[in-house]
């Protein structure tokens, strides 16, 4: 007997933000498998409606039943108002992530996408709450996770995420960038199928420390890693200085480059591919993508025509790339 075609778990996000909006845009769309939106019925079919978009979602009925497309409803703590941020529906989105991992972790989903998040509002409720990547990483006990961004013929890791400016040169370390660089390479191999990947890795400083010049990181932690990792076998080299290592000669021979931090590479990425890029998260035990785009929540609600205009092109390829690291897995 065939197996069924893989399920896609896809989490709405904040409930006032541009997720629902997004979630109802997949209605008539071809997948090579089965969505199951988890969310607020009411608030996805009133922004459907909105924006004129035809949506009959039935009830999902289970792994085995799951139709093309189907709601796993979880009701918002109180009523929604698009745009307007309520601390009080915080536990309700982290609920949407909870189910849709325990599914991802029990075998019921083979993969889970997520709708964009509002951090702001997560800790205003008083949870700590820094983005999906940390917390899908302390929630299955990953003691190191990478963050990576995929598009326009890029993908781009960062060896740091969220963090201060100021707390990055603290945080790059040996231990870190051999844990980074050892989980970038076993999943560019695992969920992109890539049998020999070449990675490219960053200094930190300008002109990547300018032989010490401009700072010591290149020289006594990033260079001596990445001697390191090409010893192990690893197709590393760096590190290099960061704008010209993100120009189109040297990247047309690489399969990642990786950045030291967030606003080093994911402006290049985002440039290149706004509107259509995937954020993946490597080293979990499950597999999880995202769109690459916040909740705008000044377009959430509103209809095409009125300052609503919505690309849900990030969405489409976040599920598309899910289900293609899905079949990969099996």
């Amino acid at each position: 007997m065939p197996a069924s075609p893989p399920l896609v778990a896809l989490t709405a996000g904040e409930p006032a933000g541009i997720g629902p909006d997004l979630c109802a845009s997949l209605a008539g769309q071809a997948f090579p498998g089965r969505v199951v939106i988890l969310g607020d019925r009411g608030v996805i079919e009133e922004r459907a409606r909105i924006r004129g978009i035809p949506l009959a979602l039935p009830d999902y009925p289970g792994r085995d039943a799951a139709p093309a497309l189907s709601l796993l409803p979880i009701p918002a703590a109180v009523p929604v108002a698009a745009g307007r941020l309520d601390p009080r529906n915080a536990r309700h989105v982290l609920s949407l992530l909870d189910r849709a991992l325990d599914g991802c972790t029990s075998g019921e989903f083979d993969a889970m996408v997520t709708a964009p998040v509002q951090k702001s509002v997560l800790n205003e409720a008083g949870i700590p709450f820094t983005g999906h990547t940390e917390y899908l990483a302390e929630r299955t006990g990953t003691p190191q996770v990478v963050m990576l961004l995929a598009g326009g013929g890029l993908r781009v890791a960062l060896a740091t995420t969220h963090l201060a400016l100021s707390a990055v040169p603290a945080a790059i370390t040996k231990p870190l960038l051999r844990s980074v660089i050892r989980i970038l390479h076993a999943d560019l191999q695992r969920r992109f199928g890539i049998a020999r990947p070449r990675i490219l890795v960053a200094g930190l400083n300008p002109h990547a420390g300018e032989s010490g010049y401009l700072g010591r990181e290149e020289i006594d932690v990033i260079a001596p890693v990445v001697c390191e990792m090409a010893a192990e076998g690893i197709g590393v080299a760096g590190p290099f200085p960061a704008d010209t290592m993100f120009t189109p000669r040297m990247l047309e021979g690489a399969d990642a480059a990786l950045a030291m931090f967030h606003d080093q590479g994911l402006p290049v990425l985002k440039h290149a591919s706004f509107g259509a890029g995937v954020n993946v998260t490597l080293g979990l035990p499950i597999i999880r993508t995202s769109v690459d785009h916040g909740t705008a929540l000044d377009r959430a609600g509103r209809a095409a025509g009125s300052g609503g205009e919505i690309d849900a092109g990030s969405l489409a390829q976040a599920v598309a790339l899910a289900f293609e690291m899905a079949a990969r897995a099996r």
